[in-house]
């Protein structure tokens, strides 16, 4: 066992987390493709992006010159050809969930546009990649790639149609008002389609010429919805829409375009067949957006979760000068530390890196776990389909592998010598129960990435802008904060706004093969708090085992009109619930980074002097966001379990359950103690007093014991978490800071 870090160890951070301190916690430290693309993605992002910014870019939503040219920058740094694969002119083999995070993450540190400008470019091509046939991926993915010298080709620029004109617009991906019906089918040729779309807040539609576009049958020969390819040229009208006014998000291009083309069947993304003369798509648009949301919006939470972090040197340094130039000299606190002399400036910047450590692993954690879940997609794909397998019969085979799942996660929880081996191997041999698995937690750490990270993301940078003072809210503010806290805004609603999330997380949260993966986390982090007790992970594995009796309890309970609880109509309970989830796995992700890092991190020299140090001020600031965390879990517990309950109130049927005075006089000669322990459970009531100034008798808690004893625990585990905060805070008044930040102000 490796020696524990306390965190009152005399070491102390030195210097902001260097890219070998990031390379080893998000696990791309033996990934060199990466590191270079990150190193290329952030010359972009703090050079031609911050001059854009700089000069006033943001300042007109029309997509100019200056906005334009960021495209080259980005085809010139690999940042375009990262999303390709090499056969396609790519350099990044296998999955690229995790590569694609990372260049949001570093784009998104100086301005969120330009990381969704060139994002949005592979969300167009995302469906094609995900769900287009090998011709389609061969034309428009390959295509995207930037044009070498001596290429006689145009390169493809794409933008994804999903959203409709108001009122349709963010009201629901299954309502579209874009149709496709026949407009031709020649004897024995190819059927063509007439497609009638008008988009609103397209993304890069300023220059896009190929538009994947979701669309609904109008025809009888049509079959459901589906998403067909656009080109620009196609017969018809392709208007690329007026800009759309927006706030937020300037460097990238967004505008409502209207189209009405005529494009052969083959367009269709993914195929399809031919079925009694209807055109049946191989997959609907339904099918298509979900292979593609699940992916992206990890990257988007990352975006706001950068934000936080690009926070934290700009607000050391404003706090440190603040009163240079007025009384103090050089030397003395007034001088060197400014307004780091309170205490309060300090305990909010400690919350707000903590946030953004603990967003910023929940989502490079989510986007490894693509990479690792991608590879057995396509396995299970493959073998479905290699045994004819499809509909129901297709869902009944994933069924059986799930019980056979749920039977290897239970089995791992045992301990080693108590497994039964042969059968671990067997069932860890199988592409599908590992699918099934990690399908599992993919379907709850994505939208918890993208509702946590965006939406408690947004709340924590006005914090870091209120730490700016007036300065927060000026264009030359330092790392351009006022901006990224518009922006994030924007972030929160991209690919679904909060309450899209939460629905998927109530239903996912309480997939058996999750809760059987959670409890074993349970676990994990009351081992790590017998090895590591300064991380905060007991207090967290109390947190979460506060979460598990609760959701169980809401499942089963009714409330004080006998109604369901639980229930996808219940949102009271169901979303606060997934709010609740999302800090736990945020916290425990934070966790396990920073033993990641100090497991790891000693591996590499350049580490050697300031490990010790780092380490120490992050098992502080994960304590501390273990106590937010489990503080924000107990009240929203609380809440549900308690508060549907009704209030007793002064009657006979509530102040039935309560003791006379003179009642526990006389049981107290045969069971001494009952009257000074009767107040802790009942009301006492003497004859002739008047009842006390409040609602009723207080609440009981009958088949509620355990919640109480657990949440009093909880309460106690809270020990400790606010002398980490004061040790973290004091780190911050002596770490070592850059004369200015490394992009134009």
């Amino acid at each position: 066992m490796q020696t524990s870090l306390a965190p009152s160890t005399a070491a102390s951070l030195q210097t902001l987390p260097a890219d070998e301190i990031r390379q080893v916690m998000w696990r791309f430290a033996d990934r060199f493709e990466l590191q270079m693309l990150v190193q290329a993605a952030r010359g972009v992002a703090r050079g031609p992006v911050a001059r854009v910014v700089a000069a006033g870019g943001r300042n007109t939503h029309d997509w100019t010159p200056a906005k334009a040219g960021l495209l080259q920058y980005f085809d010139e740094s690999g940042i375009t050809a990262a999303f390709l694969d090499p056969e396609q002119g790519g350099f990044i083999a296998g999955p690229k969930n995790l590569a694609l995070a990372l260049i949001a993450f570093e784009l998104s540190w100086v301005d969120a546009g330009a990381a969704t400008c060139s994002l949005a470019g592979n969300l167009g091509l995302a469906p094609i990649h995900e769900r287009g046939t090998p011709e389609q991926r061969a034309k428009y993915v390959a295509g995207a790639a930037p044009v070498k010298p001596g290429e006689n080709r145009r390169q493809v620029r794409a933008a994804f149609a999903l959203t409709e004109p108001i009122p349709f617009v963010g009201v629901e991906t299954g309502l579209l008002a874009g149709k496709v019906r026949v407009a031709a089918w020649p004897e024995g040729g190819e059927p063509i389609l007439q497609v009638d779309k008008r988009g609103r807040f397209i993304t890069n539609m300023a220059f896009a010429n190929v538009v994947t576009a979701a669309v609904d049958s109008d025809d009888p020969r049509i079959k459901g919805s589906c998403m067909v390819i656009l080109e620009e040229g196609d017969p018809g009208t392709w208007d690329r829409g007026t800009p759309t006014k927006k706030l937020v998000h300037q460097l990238s291009s967004t505008n409502d375009p209207v189209f009405n083309l005529q494009v052969p069947a083959s367009r269709i993304v993914g195929g399809y067949t031919v079925q009694n003369g209807v055109i049946v798509p191989n997959y609907s648009h339904g099918e298509i957006i979900e292979a593609v949301f699940r992916r992206t919006r990890v990257t988007v939470g990352l975006m706001t979760a950068a934000k936080l972090l690009s926070a934290v040197e700009p607000v050391i340094l404003y706090h440190r000068r603040r009163f240079r130039g007025g009384e103090g000299a050089p030397g003395t606190p007034r001088y060197e530390l400014g307004l780091q002399q309170k205490e309060d400036v300090l305990h909010r910047l400690v919350d707000i890196w903590a946030s953004g450590e603990a967003s910023a692993s929940l989502g490079f954690a989510a986007a490894r776990l693509f990479d690792e879940l991608d590879p057995l997609e396509r396995e299970k794909d493959r073998l479905l389909a290699e045994r004819r397998l499809t509909g129901r019969a297709a869902f009944k085979e994933l069924a059986k592998k799930r019980t056979e799942a749920l039977e290897l996660v239970k089995l791992l929880a045992q301990p080693v010598g108590a497994r039964d081996l042969a059968r671990q191997d067997a069932l860890e041999a199988d592409p599908l129960v590992r699918f099934v698995i990690l399908d599992a937690q993919a379907d709850v750490l994505c939208p918890a990435c993208k509702l946590w990270n965006t939406g408690h993301g947004a709340n924590m940078m006005r914090e870091a802008v209120s730490l700016m003072g007036g300065y927060g809210v000026t264009e030359d503010c330092p790392g351009f904060l006022g901006q990224k806290w518009m922006d994030a805004q924007l972030e929160a609603t991209y690919e679904g706004p909060e309450a899209v999330q939460r629905l998927q997380l109530s239903i996912t949260m309480t997939n058996e093969l999750f809760l059987a993966q959670f409890e074993h986390w349970i676990a994990e982090m009351r081992r790590l708090a017998g090895e590591r007790p300064g991380t905060g992970a007991c207090t967290l594995a109390t947190a979460m085992q506060l979460w598990r009796w609760t959701l169980r309890y809401v499942q089963t309970a009714t409330d004080a009109d006998g109604d369901k609880l639980y229930h996808k109509t219940r949102q009271g309970v169901t979303f606060p619930l997934a709010d609740a989830l999302c800090w736990l796995l945020a916290a425990r992700q934070f966790i396990l980074d920073v033993m990641e890092l100090e497991a790891r991190g000693g591996l590499n020299p350049a580490l050697a002097d300031g490990l010790a140090g780092t380490l120490a001020f992050f098992t502080d600031l994960c304590h501390t966001q273990a106590g937010r965390a489990a503080g924000e879990v107990g009240r929203i517990c609380a809440e549900v379990v308690h508060g549907y309950h009704r209030h007793p109130a002064w009657d006979e049927a509530s102040c039935h359950a309560c003791y006379q005075a003179q009642e526990l006089e006389s049981l107290e000669g045969i069971i001494p103690g009952i009257e000074g322990s009767a107040d802790a459970y009942a009301e006492v009531i003497e004859t002739g007093v008047a009842h006390p100034f409040k609602a009723g008798p207080c609440a009981r808690f009958t088949g509620r014991e355990d919640f109480v004893r657990l949440r009093l625990k909880l309460d106690g585990c809270l020990t400790g978490c606010r002398l980490a905060k004061d040790r973290a805070a004091t780190a911050l008044t002596q770490v070592m800071t850059r004369e200015a930040l490394d992009y134009p102000a």
